[in-house]
């Protein structure tokens, strides 16, 4: 059975779909300076606002993009709903852990928490403070922060009744959900389904993570260039609506491209390093054209996971190089985008499919002098588009490859 893109909604620190092609075909890049949290230093950021995105309200408003886009419209209860997420709604967490902890230290003073080594902790707690509001309202709404809620969110939202799946897979995360998204479809189980992934990353914890790591920018992103310093953040949500092509050919809608295969493969090698020589990736890449049915040659164009360390950019170039001697176009999106983490894979499968329907390619935004000996798309790039992968690789080895066309 084949399965179609009918319709997609995105949002990022570029805008929503049409508003963020246009800018990355001119190059622009959604990353500034920002310091969202008084406690933590100003970083390169890609926010959608300038404060940091909420989780519901990106999901909300790229489900609606993308029914719109399709012409659909709710209730829809046969259609399938797969939305992961890498954090889910951890900011809200991070909230209700604050509030607690300094309400617990102004009501145990002589605890190890006491005002000695917190001495604004029991000012921070007092009736009428923020954090003495907050907790109460954390604790009421606590069970919609629950990692599947999103999905559940969403299902809600366009009235479904079938299945409802809510993947984690790290940064490949987005990847896994258009892939179950189309099992789901392919096995019968539905005739439609909404799949893609949702981030809002920006909070204290994730960024001081990443930032003892070292494994984040001091100025902008880069991927591929000689001189990258690291990843840098973004918030973003991306779904689109896939369709068997017997409904859509149907009901008359217009079709953005098909979703060939996948490949899934994990590493078991390391908590956040790449395999060495890349063996499980590059079983991801012939795996998902296996079950295209494609050859290395098929290939027109890859949008690559692209994060900008200098890591991934290593390893992925080494990929590249080793299953596409002949050469293939090749780019990353994230010196615009920012790393939007978990929906970082959705949203370049749907730049992907904008690739298609307009038979361009998008530019390695951020690219100066590069280190690798790879086609890298500089500029937009026009011509007979017709085959493309899109690579997503994530934290504990998870490697996710999808064919569209």
């Amino acid at each position: 059975m084949e399965v179609v893109v009918t319709g997609i909604g995105t949002i990022s620190a570029l805008g929503r779909l049409d508003s963020s092609w246009k800018s990355l075909l001119a190059s622009k890049s959604g990353i500034k300076l920002h310091q969202p949290f008084p406690e933590l230093k100003a970083l390169p950021l890609a926010l959608i606002d300038e404060k940091p995105a909420n989780l519901n309200v990106l999901v909300h408003q790229v489900v609606k993009d993308a029914l719109q886009d399709a012409g659909l419209v709710p209730p829809l209860p046969d259609c399938g709903v797969v939305i992961g997420s890498s954090r889910s709604q951890q900011a809200q967490w991070e909230k209700l852990a604050q509030a607690s902890y300094y309400l617990h230290d102004a009501e145990h003073p002589h605890s190890r928490l006491h005002d000695a080594e917190h001495p604004h902790s029991r000012s921070q707690a007092q009736p009428g403070n923020d954090y003495s509001k907050a907790l109460p309202c954390l604790l009421q709404d606590w069970l919609e922060t629950l990692p599947h809620m999103g999905a559940i969110a969403a299902a809600r939202q366009i009235g479904s009744t079938a299945p409802v799946l809510a993947p984690m897979a790290a940064c490949a995360t987005g990847i896994w959900a258009i892939a179950q998204g189309f099992e789901l479809i392919r096995s019968g189980q539905c005739q439609r389904a909404i799949a893609g992934a949702v981030e809002a990353p920006i909070t204290p914890l994730t960024l001081a993570g990443f930032e003892q790591m070292g494994a984040l920018a001091k100025t902008g992103c880069y991927p591929f260039d000689r001189y990258r310093e690291g990843l840098v953040l973004g918030e973003a949500a991306a779904v689109l609506v896939l369709e068997s092509a017997e409904l859509a050919h149907r009901r008359g809608a217009s079709i953005y491209g098909q979703i060939l295969g996948f490949g899934l493969t994990a590493d078991a090698y390391h908590i956040s390093a790449p395999e060495l020589g890349g063996k499980s990736a590059i079983a991801a890449v012939k795996q998902c054209l296996e079950r295209s049915h494609l050859s290395f040659g098929d290939i027109d164009y890859i949008h690559t996971h692209g994060t900008s360390t200098q890591l991934n950019d290593q390893n992925e170039a080494y990929l590249i190089r080793h299953l596409f001697p002949q050469g293939v176009a090749v780019s990353s999106t994230k010196g615009s985008t920012g790393h939007t983490l978990g929906a970082s894979g959705a949203l370049g499968v749907a730049f992907c499919l904008m690739g298609l329907k307009y038979q361009i390619l998008p530019p390695c935004v951020g690219l100066n002098e590069p280190e690798f000996d790879l086609d890298l798309v500089k500029e937009p790039r026009r011509g007979n588009i017709r085959r493309m992968l899109c690579f997503s690789f994530g934290f504990g080895g998870q490697n996710a490859v999808i064919a569209l066309g």
